[in-house]
C-alpha cells in the first residue's frame, strides 16, 4: 500500500517510470481542484461571519442606546411629576391633572416594554428607537397641548428629541423625526387648552400680564438647563457607545487580517503537503524496489540506511498527515478518545523523545480526569510554546499542567533571556520575533489565534527571577469529543 490509495501488489512488474506518471497523474487531479474550491469556501465563510459579527456589535450598541431612552423617560416621568406638582399646589395654576397623569402612566408603560425588549435577546432595530422617540413627541405633545401649547416654554424639549435621534439613527429616520417633531409644534400653535393664571397666588402690583411674563421666563430659564444639560449627559453616553463600538469593529478587522493570514498559510500548507505527496510515494516505491534487491541486501551497510531512510520517509508521511488534519483534510473526529492527564503525558513524552531536552521538568495536578479526544491540533500549539521555551533555555524548562475549575491551565517556565518588551506588547501578532531568521514569529501568532478559537487565553510574563513564563488556558470542553477543538479542525 502506498500514499494516497495507489496499492502496488508484490511482483508486479510495471515500469517505474508508469508507476510515478500514475502518482503524478492522481495528485494533479486531486490537488488541481483544491486550492480555488478551498480558497472561495474560505472566503465566503470570512465574509458571513464578519457580517454576523459586525450585526452583533451594531446591535450591541443599539441594546444600549435603548437603555439610554429608558433612562431618559424616567427622568421625564420625574421631571413631569415635579413639575406639574409645583404648577398645580404651589402656583395653584389649575391643570387637568388626570390626562396629564394619563400620560405619564402611558411613559411608564412605555419603559417597562422597552426593558422587557432588551431582555428578550432579540436584535433591536433602528426603526424600534424611531418608534420610541416618536412615542415621547407624542407624549410631549399631548403634554404641552393640556398646558398652553406652543406659549409653553418646554416645547424647546422637542429640539432634544430631535438632537437625539440624529445622533442614534439613519439620516432617513432622523428626517422623519424632524418632520413628526414639526408638525406637532405646529398644531401646538393652534389646537391647546389656555393656562388660567387668574388664580396666581401672590401677584405683585396687580398686573397679571407680568406675572405671566414672569413665570414664561422663569420657565425658559429652566428649560433651558434641562434640556442642556440631558444633551451634555446623554450625547456624552451615546458618543462613548459609538466609540465603544468602532474600537470593537476596529479590534474585529484586525482579527479578521490575523486570521485571514493564518488560512492563507494553512492552504499554503496544505497545498504543498499534497504536492509533497507524489514524491514522497515515489521514493516509497523505489525504497521497496531496493528491498527486493539482492545485491543491495547483501552488503549489511547498505541495507541499514535503506532502513534509515524508510524511517525518515515514515515520518515525513506522519508530518504531511498532521498537517492535512490540521488543515481539515482529515476529521478530528477521528482521533481517539483519552483522558486529559494521559493526553498531556503523551504530548510531553513525545516532545522529550523529538526534542531531547537536557533538564526538562514535568509536573501534572489535574485532580479530576476528563474523558477528551486526542487532539493534534492542541498538540501542535503545546509544542508550540515548547519549542519556544527550549530555544530561550536549551538548559532547562519546566512544564506544569493543572486543572482550575473547568479549564485546563499549562504554564511553561524557562530560564533565558525573557520576552522583550515589544514581543510582550504585541503578543499573538505575526512576524513579532527577535530571531533574525525568516518566517519566524508565527509560532505565538499561531497560538494565540488557535487558543482563541477554542475559547482559551494566553498570558506570557517575564519573571522577576529571570526567564518567562507562558501560561495557556484552555476549556476542558473544547477538547471533549465533538467539542470545539474537533470542529476546529473540520
Amino acid at each position: 500500500m502506498t500514499e494516497h490509495g495507489l496499492v502496488r501488489p508484490f511482483g508486479r512488474t510495471e515500469s517505474r517510470g508508469s508507476l510515478r506518471a500514475d502518482l503524478r497523474q492522481a495528485d494533479q487531479r486531486r490537488a488541481g481542484p483544491f486550492y480555488g474550491l478551498a480558497s472561495a469556501i474560505r472566503r465566503r465563510w470570512e465574509d458571513a461571519k464578519g457580517r454576523m459579527e459586525a450585526s452583533s456589535i451594531e446591535e450591541a450598541a443599539n441594546r444600549k442606546n435603548l437603555l439610554l431612552l429608558v433612562m431618559l423617560r424616567w427622568l421625564a416621568v420625574g421631571g413631569q411629576v415635579v413639575t406639574i406638582l409645583f404648577a398645580a399646589v404651589w402656583l395653584g395654576i389649575a391643570l387637568p391633572l388626570m390626562p396629564m397623569a394619563g400620560v405619564i402612566l402611558f411613559l411608564i408603560a412605555l419603559n417597562v416594554a422597552s426593558l422587557h425588549r432588551c431582555r428578550t435577546g432579540r436584535a433591536i432595530t433602528d426603526a424600534e428607537l424611531f418608534a420610541g422617540l416618536v412615542m415621547d413627541v407624542g407624549a410631549l405633545t399631548v403634554q404641552l397641548s393640556l398646558s398652553g401649547g406652543a406659549m409653553n416654554p418646554f416645547v424647546s424639549l422637542f429640539l432634544l428629541q430631535v438632537i437625539l435621534g440624529a445622533v442614534l439613527l439613519r439620516p432617513l429616520l432622523v428626517w422623519l423625526l424632524l418632520a413628526v417633531a414639526s408638525l406637532c409644534f405646529i398644531g401646538l400653535t393652534q389646537f391647546y387648552r389656555q393656562i388660567d393664571l387668574s388664580a396666581y397666588r401672590g401677584q405683585l402690583h396687580g398686573h397679571q400680564d407680568f406675572f405671566s411674563l414672569h413665570i414664561y421666563l422663569y420657565g425658559l430659564i429652566i428649560c433651558f438647563l434641562l434640556t442642556a444639560g440631558l444633551l451634555v449627559l446623554f450625547v456624552a453616553r451615546i458618543n462613548r457607545n459609538l466609540r465603544d463600538r468602532d474600537r470593537r469593529l476596529a479590534q474585529l478587522r484586525e482579527q479578521s487580517v490575523e486570521e485571514e493570514h493564518i488560512v492563507r498559510m494553512g492552504l499554503l500548507a496544505s497545498g504543498a503537503a499534497h504536492e509533497l505527496g507524489t514524491p514522497l510515494a515515489t521514493l516509497s516505491v523505489i525504497l521497496n524496489d531496493w528491498e527486493r534487491v539482492p545485491a543491495l541486501n547483501v552488503d549489511p551497510e547498505v541495507a541499514a540506511e535503506i532502513e534509515e531512510m524508510n524511517a525518515a520517509l515514515a515520518r515525513c508521511k506522519e508530518i504531511v498527515s498532521r498537517i492535512l488534519l490540521a488543515a481539515g483534510e482529515a476529521r478530528s473526529e477521528e482521533s481517539e478518545p483519552t483522558t486529559l492527564l494521559a493526553f498531556l503525558d503523551h504530548v510531553v513524552a513525545e516532545w522529550r523523545e523529538t526534542r531531547s531536552p537536557a533538564d526538562l521538568d514535568y509536573a501534572a495536578e489535574i485532580g479530576l480526569d476528563a474523558a477528551i479526544a486526542s487532539d493534534t491540533v492542541v498538540r501542535q500549539i503545546l509544542f508550540n510554546v515548547f519549542d519556544n521555551a527550549l530555544e530561550a533555555s536549551p538548559g532547562w524548562v519546566g512544564i506544569r499542567a493543572s486543572r482550575r475549575g473547568e479549564m485546563l491551565v499549562v504554564t511553561v517556565t524557562d530560564k533565558g533571556g525573557g520576552f522583550a518588551p515589544e514581543i510582550l506588547a504585541n503578543l499573538g501578532k505575526p512576524y513579532q520575533s527577535t530571531k533574525n531568521r525568516s518566517g519566524s514569529g508565527l509560532g505565538l501568532f499561531l497560538v494565540v489565534n488557535v487558543l482563541r478559537k477554542l475559547g482559551g487565553t494566553i498570558l506570557a510574563r517575564n519573571l522577576p527571577t529571570g526567564g518567562a513564563s507562558v501560561e495557556l488556558s484552555l476549556p476542558i470542553e473544547a477538547l471533549a469529543i465533538g467539542g470545539e477543538a474537533s470542529r476546529a479542525a473540520a
